[in-house]
């Protein structure tokens, strides 16, 4: 009954989708295009919709305006000239045989997030949610929230509505994508749109475009948001696929994702994602720390960055860690310092770089270090394991040398490899200068990048 069901709610949704793109009494605007919604500041700004077959329609912004004919599907589309900020609202209006206004429009930066349940969490949920709900009443931040919906083909709109950030607005929102947003919103001082487009339990694949196919959920949930312009995309997924034992092959899904979503929008989107979090529950040994690996892979891929959370979690039987703003805020440390240009902002946690034997010891460094590494709680390092030529693995000495960390066991003589924080429960006390944790890593035939 599940099965048919589905079925048919998704012949609804494209039968609803054909109506849309065929017949039209009225000019017709998708609903990412909407009052109170954030314009992609200094890009191109494609304004599309759908109106009777032939119909001319003028969109006027600021004076400015641009002419189209619908194609015979009701299609058209034009493009406005790139805007600045000026912390004005704007008025746009669409003009055919109707006319339609949209009104208290801001020029900003406007951000995706996406990814299962961990973004999908509401604010209402976590740690500090009364006093952060009662403290959000932010006029330039402006939502979006993308209702659940998987569809057999790229859809052609959504329900949702842009609303302005207040306290009525902002308990069921995305606490990850609003944490983010309000860090950049404080410190750039530009408006910030926000769309949330996530899914409970998802794997990465349905959110993907590969071999010429698209996933349910990139079809439902992201296509009908193209081609509004945006600035980039945060992404937390991962746990599902865990569970599904991907290990580094979750890499590849990951490369895919992100090529997918920047051709489909045309744009070199910046793209920082979340490593997920440990965990005590269902994971097989040694399957997390295979894809934490694979997360840090992605660090390969150009114009992206990576939140480590290891340190987040206070309760380890938890999948969902309460912390949310500190997930958010380090998010926003690579946007601050790779989309923002701040060169000031220590944005990563330490990662594995390199390593050399010295005699009975090996020394471990590392990219972003920050001025030096550190201690989080002030005592001796944890979670550091050695391993001579039997990969037979103990724990290690490990001790702060500047910017490396030399690791040693009366055990193994001649050591040959090392592991970091490499289990499920992983919660090592590794920092840069900054606070922020090193990333589990292993030395062995490491496929690791460091986003520098």
């Amino acid at each position: 009954m599940r099965i048919r069901l589905s079925q048919m709610f998704l012949i609804a949704l494209t039968a609803l989708a054909f109506d849309l793109t065929v017949t039209f009494a009225d000019v017709k605007l998708p609903a990412v295009l909407d009052s109170h919604m954030v314009l992609q500041r200094e890009m191109p700004l494609p304004i599309w919709g759908w109106a009777d077959a032939g119909e001319k329609v003028t969109v006027t912004l600021d004076g400015k305006s641009e002419t189209a004919q619908a194609n015979d599907e009701g299609r058209w589309r034009v493009t406005l000239p790139a805007m600045h900020v000026d912390n004005k609202a704007h008025t746009l209006t669409v003009s055919g045989k109707n006319t339609l206004t949209l009104e208290d429009i801001l020029i900003g930066d406007v951000w995706v997030g996406s990814g299962q349940s961990n973004m999908e969490w509401q604010l209402t949920n976590t740690h500090g949610a009364k006093e952060a709900i009662a403290q959000a009443d932010h006029p330039n931040i402006r939502l979006l929230h993308v209702p659940k919906v998987q569809t057999p083909e790229p859809a052609s709109d959504v329900a949702a509505q842009w609303k302005v950030c207040t306290p009525d607005t902002i308990p069921a929102f995305s606490a990850v994508l609003y944490y983010f947003g309000l860090k950049l919103s404080e410190e750039v001082d530009v408006p910030i749109g926000l769309i949330n487009s996530s899914w409970g339990g998802s794997p990465i694949e349905p959110w993907t475009i590969a071999e010429g196919k698209s996933g349910g959920m990139y079809n439902g949930m992201i296509a009908p948001l193209q081609p509004f312009a945006i600035r980039g995309s945060i992404w937390y997924q991962g746990e599902t696929n865990v569970m599904q034992k991907n290990g580094l092959s979750y890499f590849d899904k990951m490369k895919a994702l992100v090529t997918g979503w920047r051709s489909s929008w045309g744009q070199d989107l910046a793209f920082y994602f979340v490593q997920i979090a440990p965990w005590s529950g269902r994971y097989e040994p040694g399957q997390l720390p295979s894809l934490w690996e694979a997360q840090v892979a992605s660090l390969k891929i150009p114009n992206t960055g990576m939140a480590v959370t290891t340190d987040l979690v206070d309760n380890i039987s938890d999948i969902h860690p309460r912390n949310k703003l500190d997930v958010g805020n380090r998010l926003a440390l690579w946007a601050l310092a790779k989309s923002y240009g701040r060169s000031d902002v220590v944005y990563s946690g330490p990662l594995f770089k390199s390593m050399q034997v010295n005699g009975p010891q090996i020394r471990i460094d590392f990219a972003h270090t920050g001025d030096t590494l550190k201690s989080r709680d002030g005592q001796p390092l944890t979670e550091f394991q050695i391993a001579g030529a039997d990969g037979k693995f103990v724990d290690a000495t490990a001790t702060i040398d500047g910017k490396s960390v030399l690791v040693s066991s009366n055990e193994v003589a001649e050591p040959k490899s090392v592991r970091f924080g490499w289990h499920k429960l992983a919660n090592p006390n590794l920092v840069n200068s900054a606070g922020l944790p090193a990333s589990p890593f292993q030395t062995e035939n490491w496929q690791g990048g460091t986003g520098e």
